[in-house]
């Protein structure tokens, strides 16, 4: 079993940054496959990003060249750094883990386990 805990949420103003920092429990945390997922009120959970066991990322259209994930596999921490954001960001954000890691890194389901989610409020 593994536990996810997400922070760094909060309200911003549209332009500003966040970053979020997801801490997960386990001594295989480098053998992940980590994920970011958001959802939106009235909207479906959808893609944000993820980062490969080898440190291989890859992000939706929507947030690339704003958005960056990272890891420190030495306190068992992913990161979503946040840039540039606007008021469509605003989600409650979730990070998971696909382990063992599949191929199909944007699909909810292949994701075994699920932070609480922390919610992002973006202003215009």
């Amino acid at each position: 079993q593994v536990q996810l805990v997400e922070s760094g949420g909060g309200l911003v103003q549209a332009g500003g940054s966040l970053r979020l920092s997801c801490a997960a429990s386990g001594r295989t945390f480098s053998t992940y496959a980590m994920g970011w997922f958001r959802q939106a009120p009235g909207k479906e959970r959808e893609f944000v990003g993820t980062i490969r066991s080898f440190g291989n990322t890859y992000y939706t259209n929507s947030v690339k060249g704003r958005f960056t994930i990272s890891r420190d596999n030495a306190k068992n921490t992913v990161y979503l750094q946040m840039n540039s954001l606007k008021p469509e960001d605003t989600a409650v954000y979730y990070c998971a883990a696909d382990l063992p890691p599949t191929g199909s890194y944007s699909s909810r389901s292949s994701y075994d386990f699920w932070g609480q989610g922390t919610q992002v409020t973006v202003s215009s």
